[in-house]
């Protein structure tokens, strides 16, 4: 198989809050642990490394912040081979509109694909558990519930 172009995973939503409260969530692992991973080492800042866990799973990954606007944009590198991970916060009318941009993964062209699918499935979980999060207060364990007791993907 061949790749035209190289895959990217994307995610978008609309969450009803201001956009200084949604950034605050991806900084802070406080808050982040409410909806994705279960412990971070620090909060994100600009050229610092921090690791994220999700222990359920006995998983950890590495964390460096290459870009870091406040309020704006975040660029980050993150995983084993390393991919780059863009979250763009867009102020509108009534809320944040969060994007999240994943690429540069590494392997056969099947490979890179399939990474880009798992990406954007595991984003678009993220952003539906930080709107639940910060628009009502619900935890929802989608993160966790994704794969329960170790059940592989399809």
């Amino acid at each position: 198989m061949e790749i035209r172009e190289a895959p990217v995973a994307e995610a978008g939503m609309l969450i009803r809050r201001r956009v200084a409260d949604v950034f605050e969530a991806i900084v802070d692992p406080a808050i982040t642990t409410k909806f994705w991973f279960t412990h971070g080492s620090d909060r994100l800042e600009s050229g610092k490394e921090v690791r994220w866990e999700w222990r359920m799973y006995g998983v950890s990954t590495p964390v460096t912040v290459s870009e870091f606007v406040r309020n704006e944009k975040i660029v980050m590198q993150w995983s084993d081979p390393p991919t780059t991970v863009v979250w763009t916060f867009t102020e509108m009318p009534g809320g944040t509109f969060l994007e999240v941009r994943n690429f540069g993964f590494a392997g056969s062209p099947d490979e890179q694909v399939k990474q880009a699918i798992g990406s954007t499935d595991g984003f678009a979980l993220v952003l539906a558990g930080a709107k639940a999060w910060l628009e009502q207060g619900l935890t929802l364990g989608l993160i966790g519930d994704r794969h329960p007791n170790g059940v592989p993907t399809a």
